[in-house]
């Protein structure tokens, strides 16, 4: 067993202040007894978040903490993305009726139960990546995504760009996001690469979010859809019911809101 002070280096390398473990990891990971993991929390060298989870130094936990701990600790493929990389990367913030952080994460490994009880005042929504791009490969996948730093610059956070985000929001309108809220975002969406959208588009599996995008393009006259080629995307056959009671918008096959196809 290494002696304490090679056994703090161990952790100080292992483990960046701030992030979360559990008992399994540090016994895999870090080669320490159940013992030895008791003895490092009754010497403050980690602190117990609930049964089997620690951390290590005093940093008040935040979603932050928890969603770079899956990245970049327990390797997880789970991408922050949608709404909340979009307001990441610094589009319109919109304060919801509810008191609770929504936090959109896309991945399909399996999701530890304590990511969900550590912090009462965020919830995460979790989707599956197949749901929008489920033939994209993983090399290609990873263009698509950047990092943002956090915590003082000493942590980042993969997240998707702000292109591949606004496709994921569109496949959560109307039910998770409104046709107003998504409005509000898209309207400051001037400056989105046509070149990593047309790629997007012809990639996402979702009809219904290639749809609405097209239609919110199309609304917002954005000069970047003049070089979107439309005839190479898929955009399915039949009419869509996408808001209830609206209307039909002839060219994208979706109803939306009366008030939103009026202006």
């Amino acid at each position: 067993m290494p002696s304490n002070p090679d056994r703090r280096r161990i952790l100080e390398n292992l483990i960046p202040e701030g992030s979360i473990v559990t008992r399994q990891w540090l016994m895999e990971k870090a080669s320490l007894s159940k013992h030895a993991i008791d003895n490092l929390v009754k010497s403050h060298q980690l602190r117990l978040l609930s049964k089997g989870v620690y951390t290590r130094g005093s940093i008040r936990l935040s979603w932050q903490n928890i969603v770079c701990t899956l990245q970049s600790i327990m390797d997880t493929d789970y991408l922050v993305g949608g709404l909340t990389a979009l307001e990441l990367k610094g589009f319109s913030h919109y304060i919801p009726g509810s008191r609770k952080t929504i936090i959109h994460l896309y991945g399909n490994d399996k999701w530890p139960l304590w990511a969900d009880e550590l912090i009462s005042e965020v919830t995460f929504v979790r989707h599956r990546r197949s749901e929008l791009f489920a033939t994209m490969d993983p090399a290609t996948s990873r263009q698509y995504t950047l990092q943002v730093p956090w915590g003082g610059g000493t942590h980042a956070l993969n997240i998707s760009q702000p292109e591949r985000a606004c496709l994921e929001m569109m496949a959560d309108v109307p039910n998770q996001i409104s046709f107003e809220h998504a409005e509000q975002l898209f309207q400051g969406m001037t400056t989105l690469s046509p070149r990593a959208l047309q790629r997007l588009l012809e990639d996402c599996t979702s009809i219904k979010a290639k749809r609405v995008f097209l239609w919110f393009a199309t609304r917002n006259s954005h000069s970047w859809l003049a070089k979107i080629d439309q005839g190479r995307i898929d955009l399915g056959t039949g009419n869509r019911v996408i808001a209830e009671n609206g209307e039909l918008d002839k060219v994208y096959q979706i109803t939306v809101p009366k008030q939103s196809q009026n202006g």
